[in-house]
């Protein structure tokens, strides 16, 4: 899960007064049907999948086990994995509906979560822990609440006898947070489109922002995202030794590469999407920022109004293009002149722009031949940003009202990346969904003792309920 952008939506409300009528906070006991979804959750996450350490495979027969046992026949759960990678499985699973002619929805979720090690976590991190009113454990909040929520979704509606006008697939995958993995989405999208062909997916991506003192926020939708690109620059240089330097020097001519690039500003520019979140989120901030964010979406070449916004590093991001230096390597012995030089630069790129296109613009900015530039991989689709598709984004909000009243939902590009590029770049849009809530320091994801509020889990599995009910038609 990639939550960069909910930082930026936050920061567009803290200035201002509390809107929100959510309050966070402990919960009473649970009803019978939540006691129920903690078992799979807490199976689901006690489980390891990390890529190369764990099994996926092992965590998706688990929750194909309870599918099957609440009624699904073995050709509605169909296990995937391939020969090569054969930890790193997946489940599709289809619940039939009564339509000839809806298409169906897709539910995706990654069950793969990124490493742990129990010395560095004040809990073991397999082990689902509840304290002060959280969930503790790798993994409880990315991306296994939300699969174990679809999973949960399905189970509720296929034991209560309940019949979707539209049919509801589920795509729970494996390598979503190992870039070089073997990736499920990659892997359905591409060699097995029919068996999740959908109108829409719904997605991690969205979900809400607390103040940190006890008050949600916001609650987003995420519609779109940025394209994932790394490049390796390289340069080389004969050598030689280091007693008789020359000015020609591998090591130097990647240092001005690096510089360049840090000092080159891409073009701002909007989408629907953003410009919809800087109207909306502007509107709702009560400073200085907050007005530049609404002037911009009038007159993008306001500089006064982008000096201002440019100040907020999300905010930034979220309207351009953005390439930056992430590792380096060069030099092979200490009393000799280097003779080759490697640098990675990571672009997330703003839609409708090609990595092709942004490699050549790196090219005339670092203006040197001798600079070398490759795409580490070239076999990604390119990132499309889904409509603001009303028939979507209205019960969004509707239920959005309902479950998180007085909340303001904003429609948001992220500027991190999911799985949504695949099936988006299948054609199948998809939108990162309201959803839990999370406080300002991101709840260790990604890193240290991740957590979730008790509360914000059992509020926003109702409220993806009811939205996949409501989706799917009665």
């Amino acid at each position: 899960m990639k939550k960069a952008v909910l930082g930026a939506v936050a920061a567009s409300l803290l200035t201002g007064p509390a809107m929100a009528q959510v309050a966070t906070g402990t919960m009473g006991p649970l009803r019978p049907d939540q006691q129920q979804f903690l078992g799979l959750y807490k199976e689901l996450v006690e489980t390891n999948t990390v890529v190369g350490v764990g099994s996926c495979t092992q965590a998706a027969a688990q929750i194909a086990a309870r599918l099957k046992a609440a009624g699904f026949t073995d050709d509605q759960v169909i296990p995937f994995s391939v020969a090569e990678h054969p930890q790193d499985g997946g489940l599709v699973a289809i619940l039939p509906g009564t339509s000839a002619t809806l298409k169906p929805m897709l539910l995706l979720g990654h069950i793969d979560v990124v490493a742990a090690k129990r010395e560095d976590w004040v809990r073991d991190p397999f082990k689902l822990v509840e304290e002060n009113g959280y969930y503790y454990a790798r993994g409880i909040l990315d991306d296994k609440f939300q699969s174990a929520v679809w999973a949960d979704t399905l189970i509720r509606m296929k034991e209560a006898g309940y019949k979707p006008k539209r049919t509801i697939k589920m795509a729970l995958t494996c390598g979503e947070e190992t870039d070089t993995a073997f990736n499920g989405a990659q892997y359905l999208s591409t060699e097995k489109r029919d068996l999740i062909d959908a109108a829409f997916a719904l997605n991690e991506g969205g979900g809400g922002r607390t103040d940190g003192k006890g008050h949600l926020l916001v609650q987003t939708i995420q519609v779109g995202e940025k394209v994932y690109q790394d490049f390796k620059l390289t340069t080389t240089n004969p050598g030689g030794h280091s007693s008789a330097p020359v000015p020609e020097n591998a090591i130097y001519d990647m240092s001005r590469a690096l510089d360049r690039i840090s000092k080159h500003e891409f073009p701002a520019e909007f989408n629907d999407t953003t410009r919809a979140f800087f109207t909306k989120a502007g509107a709702l901030r009560p400073d200085d920022t907050g007005k530049a964010m609404v002037a911009l979406t009038r007159n993008l070449n306001d500089a006064e109004a982008m000096a201002l916004v440019n100040k907020d590093k999300s905010l930034h991001s979220m309207l351009r293009t953005t390439c930056v230096a992430t590792m380096i390597d060069g030099g092979h012995a200490l009393n000799a002149l280097p003779q080759r030089v490697e640098a990675n630069v990571n672009c997330r790129i703003f839609p409708g722009h090609t990595p092709a296109e942004i490699r050549d613009q790196l090219a005339q900015v670092i203006g040197n031949p001798k600079v070398e530039i490759a795409f580490r991989r070239d076999d990604k689709p390119l990132a499309k940003s889904p409509p603001l598709d009303p028939a979507l984004i209205g019960p969004m909000e509707k239920l959005a009202a309902k479950y998180y009243p007085g909340v303001p939902v904003v429609p948001s590009m992220s500027t991190g990346a999911t799985d949504g590029v695949y099936t988006g770049g299948a054609g199948i849009p998809t939108y990162g969904v309201p959803s839990v809530w999370s406080d300002p320091d991101g709840n260790g994801t990604h890193g240290l003792n991740e957590r979730v509020e008790v509360k914000a889990v059992y509020t926003a599995r109702d409220y993806l309920f009811d939205l996949v009910k409501e989706l799917a038609g009665k």
